[in-house]
């Protein structure tokens, strides 16, 4: 049986980690490089690291913290935010980065995950996917959940696969930050039509949530989260605890 995944995320905004709900009302947190050596010594599977406004800004993703984030961490390393090229894929993986998590830039240039699958492997290639329900359908939206840009997300987890994207990171919009449990009719509807490991991400409040994610859907590989473990709510080795002793796969 393959081992599940637990995934802290640093959402990072000017150098700080940050958090907030629905993707709004964001609220600084803490020191990403303090987070990150914290994960790293509590039993974390991998860190994702997301620099939340880049492709907003118009900018690059800020190197020094993230070289400084990578340099703590002896864990897989998934980085995102303001990836377009290829010259971002280089330049992020040159930092520390294992994977590289690609949203906004694959909408616009959709070849971007082709190409940079056959250049570094598709392993190290994340499809990153912000979802929202518009209409009773569930929406890609884009620029950190501002832009409905109208394709069907699952349409678009298809093509991400299908063009070479080894992981996919699905975000649920309309239950980040609300701690009522992962989005599972959402997560399902993905997971039906793609066959790549699926890191499921938006709405664990408690050790419960995690649990019926695995149970109601073998096929998701991991859960992220932010806010949980940032705060303490939950503790990663306890959470690991909990989920082997009901059954679930873990990596002690």
């Amino acid at each position: 049986m393959i081992t599940k995944r637990i995934i802290p995320c640093l959402d990072v905004r000017d150098g700080r980690v940050v958090k907030g709900t629905n993707f709004e009302n964001v609220k600084d947190v803490a020191d990403p490089v303090e987070m990150a050596r914290f994960y790293n010594k509590s039993g974390a599977d991998e860190l994702v690291f997301y620099d939340i406004t880049a492709t907003f800004d118009g900018r690059r993703i800020f190197t020094d913290v993230l070289k400084r984030v990578a340099g703590e961490v002896f864990i897989p390393l998934t980085v995102g935010g303001g990836i377009n090229g290829l010259d971002d894929f280089d330049r992020v993986l040159k930092c520390g980065a294992d994977k590289v998590s690609v949203n906004s830039g694959a909408v616009k240039n959709p070849r971007l995950i082709e190409d940079a699958a056959k250049l570094y492997g598709d392993q190290c290639v994340v499809l990153s996917m912000d979802v929202k329900r518009v209409g009773g359908k569930f929406h890609v939206f884009t620029r950190g959940g501002r832009d409905d840009i109208g394709i069907d997300a699952i349409e678009w987890a298809k093509a991400g696969e299908e063009r070479g994207a080894g992981e996919l990171v699905v975000n649920s919009i309309d239950t980040d930050g609300v701690r009522r449990g992962f989005d599972i009719e959402m997560l399902s509807a993905i997971a039906q039509v793609t066959s790549v490991p699926i890191i499921a991400s938006g709405g664990a409040g408690n050790m419960r949530h995690f649990a019926e994610l695995f149970k109601a859907l073998p096929k998701v590989d991991a859960g992220l989260a932010a806010g949980i473990f940032h705060s303490g709510v939950v503790t990663i080795p306890s959470l690991k605890q909990y989920l082997s002793e009901n059954g679930i796969e873990m990596r002690m």
